[in-house]
């Protein structure tokens, strides 16, 4: 999931960005609207978990710039866990953030259905043709 992060890119976040994750060091990072990952600097996360939001934002981000839209629906404990956030009104980012989660292991993405899981292992398989390595001499001619 790193080359998908790589892709993208993480930069520094403008003055607004860094105003808003200082009003709320609840949101550990965010896609823009300029296809880049940005992270909160506020945010009290360990190493490890700030590389997890960085390819929880890379995921969200293939799916915008590829125009994917989860065929899969909530379950009710799901729109639960939503409930009082930014995607308590917006299902289809709602379930954009559930299947970034299903993809890089994240717990809180529990109780997943068979339909959730076979939409995920979909767009595990279309990201894994777009990071896969290139090798330069595929192809190329030898000459004798």
């Amino acid at each position: 999931m790193n080359e998908l992060v790589n892709l993208y890119g993480i930069r520094d976040p403008f003055t607004s960005e860094l105003d808003y994750f200082k009003k709320n060091p609840t949101v550990s990072g965010m896609a823009t609207e300029d296809n880049k990952i940005i992270l909160n600097p506020y945010a009290k996360l360990k190493p490890e978990e700030f590389d997890a939001v960085a390819q929880n934002e890379a995921i969200r981000l293939f799916l915008k710039t590829n125009n994917i839209v989860p065929e899969f629906s909530l379950t009710k404990d799901q729109t639960k866990f939503f409930k009082g956030t930014e995607y308590e009104k917006n299902t289809e980012e709602a379930k954009k953030s559930l299947l970034a989660r299903i993809l890089t292991g994240d717990p809180s993405a529990k109780a997943v259905t068979k339909e959730q899981r076979d939409f995920a292992d979909k767009i595990q398989k279309q990201i894994n043709l777009l990071t896969a390595p290139v090798y330069d001499n595929i192809l190329k001619p030898t000459i004798e």
